[in-house]
């Protein structure tokens, strides 16, 4: 196996056993859910609870720059969208070719549906692209965009964002099964009885 495969085999393991099965059945209510007050979240245009939304379609991604500090407690649709345009897109515009994805013209998705459809496609074109690499594009800058880190660098933050995000929305999906008292539904773990 080539360091290239290695660094995507790290990801595709966590993507096919923890993350992507945890996102099965999302339903546009827990895509939407506000777990506390003033959340930041994909809104219909025009309705954004932030001061500078992003994005060009009928939804907006809340954002501001600066910050807020403290941050804002980010909604489902909110994490997921910043896994598909800021941790994938841009990386995969800037070292893989394509289409270029920027955050201010993207077409955020209004529906849990449309919005796992674009994390499928833009981590099938991030995986695709990692496992193409040679040694020597792992351990230089890549050619394109701002990062200056060797590639190899940049494959294993994006690892590590993915893997954060993923469980933040994980967790999220958990409290919304059990807010109010609420039962969840049967989750079987693989490996577990």
């Amino acid at each position: 196996m080539t360091r290239s495969e290695r660094l995507a085999e790290q990801l595709d393991w966590y993507w096919h056993k923890n993350l992507r099965p945890r996102l099965d059945g999302l339903t546009d209510e827990e895509y939407f859910w506000e777990p506390v007050r003033d959340c930041w979240s994909v809104r219909p245009r025009g309705t954004s609870a932030s001061p500078t939304p992003e994005g060009s379609g009928e939804w907006t991604m809340d954002f501001a720059s600066p910050g807020p500090v403290p941050a804002p407690v980010t909604t489902i649709a909110w994490r997921l969208a910043h896994i598909v345009v800021s941790c994938l897109g841009y990386r995969v515009g800037w070292y893989f070719g394509g289409q270029d994805v920027d955050s201010g013209t993207f077409a955020y998705a209004g529906t849990a549906d449309g919005a796992l459809k674009q994390l499928d496609e833009m981590y099938g074109r991030w995986n695709a692209g990692v496992r193409a690499l040679s040694d020597a594009d792992l351990e230089n800058p890549p050619a394109a965009g701002p990062e200056r880190f060797p590639m190899e660098n940049r494959v294993l933050h994006v690892n590590r964002e993915l893997i954060h995000h993923g469980s933040e929305i994980s967790l999220l999906r958990d409290l919304y099964r059990w807010q109010d008292g609420a039962v969840p539904r049967r989750i079987r773990l693989s490996g577990n009885r």
